[in-house]
């Protein structure tokens, strides 16, 4: 029996027994609310639209740190200075964003539906390689905008539930435009600023690092993307603006307060004021 819809009852597409992808809803009923679905613009616009830039996340023993930095640019200009990157996926994951942030936003916001929709309708949560998986699909989808300059590269992050080894359990996805993604190991970081940030990271990244040292390590990064990349905010003393640091562990997810985040920011600054190059890494 086919059900009409009417007055106070749903559309027959909600009643039907389907895929527990949000996603593939959207794709099958209503295909133009999907972000990648629009059309294209004719021209590249890679200055037109705000862009998101530097987000860095590493791992340590039990969990995984993840934190970025708050400017939007525009071409030269500064289009905001308080935007946040670094997202709640789920319980147990993150997801930070570079690239086309109108559009990344989004995705995250669909990301979440996703994760959410997939536990309502099998009972259980999606495995971590699965929630990959899917953001993976998501960024695919985008492809077309991207060609166009309006590009999303996401940075996927969480605690495997699954894993043999709770030590080991953090794990890092990156990926590229179309939707290829890539497990990283230690540290990774994404945006304008991620090749500053990556060098900082491998200096000062250990394997016995603890959740406090990890983000005072992911500050000190994004501190040199800053120093280094104009596309990259460092922290705005006088604003209070602080970047967004969140920590995942067997506990979930948690994004540490603008209180906690100006102790490490007071932390760094202090250091950097007699040694401006940030710590240095011991040489054996």
């Amino acid at each position: 029996m086919t059900h009409q819809a009417g007055p106070g009852r749903l559309p027959a597409a909600f009643l039907t027994p389907g895929s527990s992808s949000f996603a593939e809803f959207l794709d099958d009923h209503a295909p133009q609310m999907l972000p990648g679905r629009r059309t294209p613009p004719m021209t590249a616009m890679t200055d037109e639209a705000p862009h998101g830039t530097t987000i860095v996340a590493l791992t340590f023993p039990g969990g995984v740190v993840m934190a970025g930095d708050r400017r939007a640019t525009m071409g030269s200009y500064i289009a905001q200075r308080d935007i946040e990157k670094v997202f709640h996926a789920d319980e147990f994951s993150c997801v930070g964003i570079a690239g086309a942030a109108g559009i990344a936003i989004e995705i995250v916001r669909l990301f979440q539906v996703e994760l959410e929709h997939y536990e309502k309708i099998e009972g259980t949560v999606l495995s971590l390689e699965g929630k990959a998986n899917r953001l993976a699909l998501m960024i695919r989808g985008n492809l077309a905008m991207a060609m166009q300059g309006l590009a999303v590269v996401p940075l996927f992050a969480g605690y495997d539930l699954d894993a043999d080894d709770p030590a080991a359990a953090g794990r890092l996805f990156s990926y590229d435009v179309t939707g290829g993604r890539y497990e990283e190991h230690k540290f990774h970081s994404v945006g304008s600023g991620s090749l500053f940030a990556r060098g900082a990271l491998k200096k000062l990244w250990r394997d016995d690092l603890v959740a406090e040292d990890a983000t005072l390590c992911a500050v000190q990064s994004l501190y040199d993307a800053a120093d280094e990349d104009s596309a990259t905010g460092g922290p705005d003393l006088a604003r209070r603006i602080f970047p967004v640091v969140s920590v995942v562990t067997s506990a979930g997810y948690r994004r540490l307060s603008d209180d906690e985040v100006s102790l490490l920011v007071d932390t760094v600054v202090a250091g950097r004021m007699d040694n401006p190059g940030g710590p240095l890494a011991p040489l054996r």
